[in-house]
């Protein structure tokens, strides 16, 4: 039993070991060295996660100005229908007013003219009893 456990151990190198901890120089980054070390690896996938989470933050950055672009120019758009909503309704009124209406038949040679009597209000009722 001694002879199986004997084998089960293994033995580490130290100086194999420091070797591995040792800190990344200008020379490792150089030549790459340092991201096949194993720590580097195995944090491989959180520098991805990392730079999924860039891509995303900026493609978010460019739709949030294209949206505001467009909100702008539409703002702008709004003022000035809502100008030229202003002005047509001012006219219509302009037009409407009966002065104006009159002036516009007697141009146009409609041959409509005032009524000289004021409007009367029908009642069904007295039309009704007349009968």
């Amino acid at each position: 039993m001694a002879d199986s456990i004997r084998r089960d151990i293994e033995f580490v190198n130290e100086h194999q070991e420091k070797k591995d901890v040792r800190k990344p120089k200008f020379k490792d980054i150089l030549d790459g060295s340092l991201l096949t070390r194993e720590n580097v690896i195995s944090q491989l996938p959180f520098v991805l996660f990392l730079t999924l989470l860039l891509v995303i933050y900026i493609g978010n950055r460019y739709h949030a100005e294209r949206v505001i672009r467009k909100t702008l120019i539409l703002q702008t758009e709004l003022r000035e229908l809502r100008a030229r909503s202003i002005s047509t309704a001012s006219e219509l009124e302009y037009l409407s007013n009966q002065s104006q209406v009159a002036r516009l038949v007697e141009q146009k040679n409609l041959g409509l003219k005032y009524s000289e009597k004021p409007p009367v209000k029908i009642d069904k009722r007295k039309s009704r009893n007349k009968r």
